[in-house]
C-alpha cells in the first residue's frame, strides 16, 4: 500500500513530511495518520534528523477528517497504546478509536524528542487543527486560514481540544460557535502561529528556520521543548486537552442515539451555508 505522506530531505538534518493526498485536499482517514505516525517515528529515531517539517501537498493543508472514511478501525493492528477495546460496537469502539488515533497520536507528537514545524498554507479545517497544534512552531501563508466548524456536527470541537491555549479563551468561543475561520494574520496576533509569510516564499522562509535550529545542539533542543512542554501541562494544559476530549465523546454518544451516526447528517450541509456567508475559500 503506497503511502499518504512523503518524506522529503529539503536541508541537511531537516526532513520534511507532506500530507499526499491533494485530491482529497489531504483529508485524513486512519491509512494517513498511521503514515504520518510511522514517518514521525522513523524521523526521530534518525540520529541525522534534528527538526521535522510537516506540510502538506496541493492547495491545502488539510480539510480535516474524511467524514466518508470515518469507521472505527485502524490499519495494520498496531498495539493500542492510549485505547481499550477497538471493535467494540457503539461508543465503546469509538472512543477507544479515537482515544488512540486521534488523541494518542497527537499527544505523542507533541512530545516527539525533535523539533516539529507545521507549515500551513490554504485551509487547515478542524481535523487539520490537529495536526498542526501538536507542532513546535507553525510558520502559515499569507493566505492560510483555520477552522473549527464541527459545532455544526453536534460536537464541541475538534478532538485535540487545545483552541482556548491556541486563541485564547473569547476566540475560542468565537470560533467555535460561528464556524468562522481565522486568517493567517489573526491567528499571528493571537499568538497561534509564529510567523506569517507571502505564499511564494512559505517553503524558503519554513526551511531556512528549521536550519537555524538544526544548527543547535540536539541534547539542548530536546530539553527546552521538554522544559516548554512540562510549563504548559503545570498549568494545566493537558487536563484542559483531556477535558475537552472527554466532551468531543459526548457529542459522539448524543449523535448515535439521536440520528445512528456519530455526526449529525445535517452538519455538511451547514457548514457549507456557513462557508458560504463568510466568503470561506
Amino acid at each position: 500500500m503506497t503511502s499518504l505522506v512523503r518524506r522529503e530531505q529539503p536541508a541537511p538534518a531537516v526532513a520534511r513530511l507532506v500530507l499526499n493526498r491533494p485530491e482529497r485536499r489531504n483529508a485524513q482517514n486512519p491509512q494517513m495518520l498511521y503514515d504520518l505516525d510511522a514517518a514521525f517515528g522513523d524521523c526521530a529515531r534518525d540520529d541525522s534528523i534534528k527538526v521535522i517539517v510537516l506540510s502538506g501537498a496541493g492547495p491545502d493543508f488539510s480539510s480535516g477528517h474524511d467524514v466518508d472514511e470515518r469507521e472505527s478501525t485502524i490499519p495494520a493492528d498496531p498495539v493500542a497504546t492510549f485505547g481499550a477495546g477497538l471493535g467494540a460496537p457503539g461508543v465503546e469502539g469509538r472512543h477507544a478509536f479515537e482515544c488512540e488515533a486521534y488523541r494518542g497520536l497527537c499527544r505523542r507528537w507533541r512530545d516527539l524528542p525533535k523539533p516539529t514545524i507545521g507549515q500551513a498554507h490554504g485551509r487547515s479545517i478542524a481535523g487539520g487543527l490537529m495536526l498542526l497544534w501538536p507542532m513546535d512552531l507553525i510558520i502559515a501563508s499569507e493566505t492560510a486560514t483555520f477552522a473549527d466548524p464541527v459545532v455544526a456536527f453536534g460536537l464541541n470541537g475538534v478532538e485535540y481540544f487545545s483552541h482556548v491555549w491556541e486563541v485564547g479563551h473569547r476566540k475560542a468561543k468565537e470560533m467555535l460557535f460561528t464556524g468562522a475561520p481565522l486568517t493567517a494574520g489573526e491567528a499571528l496576533a493571537l499568538g497561534m502561529v509564529n510567523h506569517v509569510v507571502a505564499d511564494d516564499d512559505l517553503d524558503e522562509f519554513t526551511v531556512d528556520l528549521a536550519r537555524r535550529i538544526a544548527a543547535m545542539p540536539a541534547y539542548g533542543l530536546r530539553l527546552a521543548k521538554a522544559s516548554v512542554n512540562a510549563s504548559l501541562d503545570a498549568q494545566g494544559y493537558e487536563s484542559a486537552v483531556s477535558a475537552g476530549f472527554v466532551q468531543h465523546m459526548l457529542g459522539h454518544a448524543s449523535n448515535l442515539a439521536q440520528y445512528g451516526d456519530i455526526i449529525n447528517p445535517d452538519g455538511a450541509d451547514l457548514i457549507r451555508q456557513l462557508a458560504r456567508r463568510e466568503q470561506y475559500p
